[in-house]
């Protein structure tokens, strides 16, 4: 592994997505169940709220990042992210997100350039590059 920045570790115990899910210095410390949609209990987190949060945060601060780049001010931007689970095959289920960006004051244009190479700054983009379906969109504030 190369010079890592930050380095964070988790545990998960149980059953996986019905179970415990927490990191060793307890910042994280969660019950895991899985959503009414996929029979579970829905009384606990599961896998994908916790992507989505990280994702949308990461993908916030690449969007500051680019922002800061282009000499621009975003002031009350936010990021939504929405993470689904699609079957890929009969017996195969992959991950797909939906970013949503919303800069108010910022014209269109100027707001798809921003979340375009914020898109390619982005750490959890370029790690799932390739790999699942990834849309992102401007939408008004």
């Amino acid at each position: 592994m190369s010079d890592a920045l930050y380095t964070v570790e988790a545990l998960s115990t149980g059953g996986g997505r019905d179970g415990h899910v927490a990191t060793a210095d307890k910042a994280v410390d969660l019950n895991m169940a899985p959503p009414k949609e996929l029979g579970g209990s829905g009384e606990g987190n599961n896998p994908e709220q916790l992507f989505a949060a990280g994702y949308a945060a990461c993908f916030h601060s690449a969007l500051q990042s680019a922002a800061r780049q282009k000499k621009v001010k975003i002031d009350g931007s936010s990021v939504g992210a929405r993470i689904s689970l699609v079957r890929s095959g009969e017996e195969s289920i992959d991950l797909a997100v939906q970013l949503e960006v919303i800069i108010p004051g910022l014209e269109t244009e100027q707001a798809d350039e921003l979340a375009k190479l914020a898109h390619e700054m982005c750490p959890y983009s370029r790690a799932v590059e390739g790999n699942i379906e990834v849309s992102v969109s401007v939408g008004e504030d």
